[in-house]
């Protein structure tokens, strides 16, 4: 099963700091998309991938 030894979960968790990492890189909140990928896992991931890169403010 999936869920054995939840092998599953851990993964899920560790995608969700790598997308955090992805995200602060880009200019975006770490957290908020941590959040995020917590719930959508490899979605949040294409969009991270997808979106642009955030500009600075002045």
């Amino acid at each position: 099963m999936i869920f054995e030894n939840g092998s599953f979960f851990v993964g899920w968790g560790t995608l969700s700091l790598i997308n955090a990492g992805l995200a602060q890189s880009k200019g975006r909140s770490g957290l908020i998309w941590w959040l995020i990928s917590l719930f959508l896992g490899p979605i949040a991931t294409f969009l991270i991938v997808i979106l642009p890169k955030e500009s600075p403010l002045m």
